[in-house]
């Protein structure tokens, strides 16, 4: 939306501009709200890390949350910018998180442990160079939606052979992150004029990026307790603080 004091990035160079005024707060952040509401996503990551490496997970999932770091980094600096380059470093990683969250689902049935990994990094490699210089619009929205949709159907299988009435409330919160940030992201989308006249500004895509640094959350924490499954390393839920879940583990003394 038109700036409303002056522009430290200079003029906006983005594809894609949400329903908030640009450089209300300072001429340094273009959408404050939808800069700061990265933050609960850095913390929640780092939680999520420090238990990865902690109860020394496998590999793969201390890079998943680092990966959800640097996709909460680059949504900041694409916010505070409105800048092309710095859209890149939001769209981009949003589809190399997808990528990692194939490869940790389908990995445990890929009989050629190498193909799958290899093709998912040269598959991220030319999507990120083919973005760069073409500039997707909707084609980036409709290739990360497919991207989401192909994971569905293995995280509903392990959702029902998941027996743990803990891990699955976590899988139902996934859900209703989703759906709820989806709702907020829409709205703020498709009823943008009318919500620029209220007096007050629901800021919906900020609230989408919230729901999403917990849908994240949830989303690694449930396939962190079925990889454990697999692995036989018995484990449960318990509850930080009392209020955000978390995977414990046992590991047997062989591992």
């Amino acid at each position: 939306m038109a700036d409303s004091i002056s522009s430290f990035w200079g003029p906006v160079t983005s594809t894609i501009e949400c329903c908030e005024k640009n450089y209300v707060y300072s001429s340094y952040i273009a959408e404050f709200y939808n800069t700061i509401s990265n933050i609960p996503t850095t913390l929640l990551v780092l939680v999520g890390l420090i238990n990865a490496l902690r109860q020394r997970f496998e590999k793969r999932f201390s890079v998943l949350h680092i990966s959800n770091m640097i996709l909460a980094i680059g949504s900041m600096l694409y916010h505070a910018t409105l800048q092309h380059v710095q859209q890149q470093s939001d769209e981009t990683p949003m589809v190399w998180e997808m990528l990692l969250y194939m490869y940790i689902l389908y990995s445990p049935d890929w009989h050629y442990r190498s193909t799958m990994p290899t093709f998912l990094f040269f598959y991220g490699a030319v999507f990120a160079f083919v973005h760069a210089v073409v500039r997707f619009g909707i084609g980036f929205k409709v290739h990360y939606v497919i991207l989401c949709l192909l994971c569905i159907p293995r995280m509903y299988k392990y959702y029902i052979y998941t027996q743990d009435t803990s891990a699955k409330r976590i899988a139902k919160l996934y859900v209703a992150t989703l759906f709820l940030g989806s709702l907020c992201w829409l709205c703020d989308h498709v009823f943008c004029k009318q919500i620029s006249g209220w007096l007050i500004n629901p800021q919906g895509h900020a609230l989408w990026h919230v729901f999403m640094g917990f849908n994240s959350y949830f989303a690694n924490t449930f396939l962190m307790f079925c990889r454990a499954q697999q692995r036989g390393w018995a484990p449960k839920i318990v509850h930080f603080t009392g209020i955000l879940p978390y995977v414990k583990i046992e590991k047997p003394k062989t591992q």
